[in-house]
């Protein structure tokens, strides 16, 4: 019989996933847009939100934000 000198399988082959975080550009609000801390994240990508006028609001994250995963749960981002 011949012996084993394979590794097997594929796990070896998988690496340590350390991504080093990269800065983002600040972007600064326009008009029409308004400042706002995430206060619960519902699902389905929207979100309650209190503005930075003191209202609360229902949001949705447009799809390109969403892909990303860039907001989440006590964050502070710019709405529309």
């Amino acid at each position: 019989m011949p012996k084993n000198k394979g590794k097997g399988g594929k796990n070896r082959r998988r690496g340590k996933n350390e991504n080093e975080a990269e800065k983002r550009e600040l972007v600064f609000k326009e008009d029409g847009q308004e400042y706002a801390q995430v206060l619960k994240m519902l699902g389905n990508g929207r979100l309650d939100a209190m503005c930075f006028d003191g209202v609360k609001r229902l949001c949705h994250i447009r799809g390109k934000l969403r892909k990303k995963g860039l907001i989440n749960s006590q964050k502070k981002e710019g709405l529309k």
